[in-house]
Order: C-alpha cells, then sequence, then structure tokens
C-alpha cells in the first residue's frame, strides 16, 4: 500500500503552494512576520484520490513500511486540509532511543492507546548504574532499536531520491533523541533527584558522557539524513531558527538553581555544537524561562501547556527577549492580545 500512497502524495503536492508556505515561515524566522500571532494556512485544499490507511504506532515500529507510511499520512492530512503546517516526517520511535542505548528496556504500550513506548530505567537505575556505564563510556550504537531508527531515515532518504515533489517539499526532522537531562532520569530513574543532592559529581560526570553520545548518535544521524540548511531546520511542522530541538520535560522537577547547574551548561553545549536550535519542554516551565534566552544559539522555544504557567512571565523571558514562541494555543495568544499585550510578531499558534 506505501507505493500507491507516494503516489498520490507526490501528485498532490502544489509546488508553488509549498514555496509560499516555506516563504512564510522563514520570514517569520527572519523576524519579518506583522501582525497579532502567525498562523499560516496554505492557500487551497488537496484532499487525497485515494484512501489512505490508518497506521497504528507498535504496528509502525514493527515495519519499516507502516512507519513510512504512517509518517507520510500525516503530510497527506495537512494537504487535506490546508494546514499551515510544513509537510515533514521522522524517524518516529519515541523517547526510549538514547536510553536503550545504555541498555534501558522498552516498555511497548498496549495498542489501544496508540502512544510511543517508554522505557525502563537501566537494571532499576542508581547512582552505581551510573558508575558502571561510566565505566563504560560512549556506548556502540550497533544496537537494534537505534539502527531501526537510522534504517527509517535511510528510507525516507530513498523515497525524497525517487519522488521530485516529496523530495522537494516534504523535509526530514531528526528524531526524539530528548536532552541530556531526560536521558539521564530515563536512565537512572526517579531516584535521580535525591542524587542531584547526594552525588552531584557522578550526576555531572554522567551528563556529560550522555552529551558526548548525543553528539556522536545526532552525527551519525546526520550522514543519513543530512541537515537541509544551517539557517533553519523542521520540526512537529514548524520551521524554526537552527538545526536541533531539545527537549527538557524533567526540567519542571527543579528548582531555577538546579536548573542552571544541571541543565543549562549540557544544552548550551549541543546548541554550539550544531549550530543553534530550539527548546521544547512539557509542563510547568515559567521557573526556567529566565534562562532560556541566556543559552547562546537557542533562537525559539515551545511549551505545550500554558494553562499550567503564568504566561506573561513566559512571553517576557522569551519574546520580549528576541526568542520565537511555537505552537502556542491560540485562545493563550489572544488573551494576551486582548489586554494590550505586545507580541512583536514572534509567538506561533497552531
Amino acid at each position: 500500500m506505501l507505493e500507491p500512497c507516494l503516489d498520490d502524495l507526490e501528485a498532490r503536492i502544489d509546488p508553488l503552494c509549498e514555496e509560499r508556505l516555506l516563504g512564510e515561515w522563514r520570514d517569520y524566522c527572519a523576524g519579518r512576520f506583522r501582525g497579532g500571532y502567525f498562523s499560516p494556512r496554505r492557500v487551497r485544499k488537496a484532499p487525497p484520490r485515494i484512501a489512505w490507511p490508518t497506521v497504528r504506532i507498535n504496528a509502525a515500529l514493527e515495519n519499516v513500511d507502516l512507519m513510512l507510511l504512517q509518517q507520510y499520512r500525516m503530510c497527506s492530512d495537512q494537504l487535506a486540509a490546508g494546514g499551515g503546517q510544513m509537510l515533514m516526517v521522522r524517524s518516529n520511535y519515541g523517547t526510549p532511543i538514547m536510553p536503550t542505548l545504555f541498555g534501558a528496556q522498552l516498555f511497548i504500550m498496549p495498542d489501544e492507546t496508540d502512544t510511543l513506548p517508554a522505557s525502563h530505567a537501566v537494571d532499576g537505575g542508581g547512582v552505581e548504574v551510573a558508575q558502571r556505564l561510566l565505566a563504560r563510556g560512549i556506548p556502540s550504537l550497533d544496537q537494534p532499536y537505534l539502527q531501526r531508527v537510522f534504517d527509517a531515515g535511510r528510507r525516507f532518504m530513498a523515497v525524497k531520491r525517487r519522488y521530485p515533489n516529496i523530495g522537494r517539499h516534504v523535509f526530514i526532522y531528526h528524531p526524539d533523541l530528548q536532552g541530556p537531562l531526560d536521558i539521564c532520569e530515563m536512565i537512572w530513574g526517579s531516584q535521580l533527584f535525591l542524587d542531584l543532592y547526594d552525588h552531584a559529581d557522578v550526576v555531572h560526570a554522567f551528563l556529560d558522557l550522555i552529551t558526548r553520545t548525543y553528539i556522536h548518535v545526532l552525527r551519525e544521524w546526520e550522514k543519513i539524513a543530512p541537515f537541509e540548511t544551517d539557517s533553519w531546520a523542521p520540526h512537529w511542522g514548524i520551521m524554526h531558527p537552527g538545526r536541533i530541538m531539545l527537549r527538557d520535560d524533567s526540567a519542571m522537577n527543579l528548582s531555577p538553581e538546579m536548573f542552571r547547574e544541571f541543565v543549562l551548561p549540557y544544552d548550551q553545549r549541543l546548541i554550539a555544537e550544531f549550530g543553534g536550535g530550539a527548546m521544547h519542554a512539557c509542563g510547568k516551565v515559567d521557573h526556567f524561562a529566565p534562562f532560556l534566552a541566556d543559552i547562546q544559539g537557542v533562537s525559539a522555544f515551545n511549551m505545550s501547556q500554558p494553562e499550567l504557567n503564568d504566561v506573561e512571565k513566559v512571553l517576557q523571558n522569551t519574546i520580549d527577549r528576541g526568542l520565537l514562541l511555537f505552537n502556542l494555543k491560540p485562545a493563550a495568544a489572544q488573551a494576551a492580545l486582548a489586554r494590550g499585550r505586545n507580541l512583536h510578531g514572534r509567538v506561533h499558534c497552531s
């Protein structure tokens, strides 16, 4: 079923429409948008000409053809709806990609949840496990789960070479490698939050190892699916300045002081290594938002739950300091505009 669907997608992509939308995204990323908030749309809808199957996540994890079909189905849906997201795909294997390199075991969710997998802490986690992993150094990349990620990337690149419109207008974005502290928590387990106090030296050493491993993995990914430009990158249907998207979901559990000590230095190394990028965090983020613009090379921030945050505090520490804010819920942006808040042309709403 994959080939007929790819043929359908190729035929429905309107190059002029996609170039126009890309131009709007580039203008937004370059600070040239003028308006309340940025929420682009395609100028026309392009409904499918065949029935695309629905692929569940667990099936996609086990079959690379189904992984491609699931990802390209999202592109098809964007065209059908006339949505404003750029067309893009990724090796969608979830948060365990990095933890499994260190020996974490996958936890596959029940199929009815249709949700990406999680992972168990390595051997129950804790400082002793971290010390053992430190002694081993950077793990081998010859690991089955990571190789699935790489294999899917190769298949996406093969499709780009075969189909001219898909090749030019459907972007490949990097897999979910999370951020150093998130990876550390998944490997170490929840004991980490006590060991930040009791074994800070081991935590720092392990975060250093994770950061070096992250660089190694993303450099190998770059050989498969090179970054398309040095100035902006695709992710989650958006375009952001820079090349990578880091996640700091675990940071909602830290004080501002602990964020500065255990998150900022390692994020900074990755952002510098890959020529800038964007940050994402779930949950409550307003307590560490003041540090985001201090990370040299960070250009944008994405928060998923404004209702859990002091939105004005986040705005003051992102858009007022030159960062773009992505995927803010329209209600939050509209409430800010209603109270006379200047959004500086830097807020995007999906």
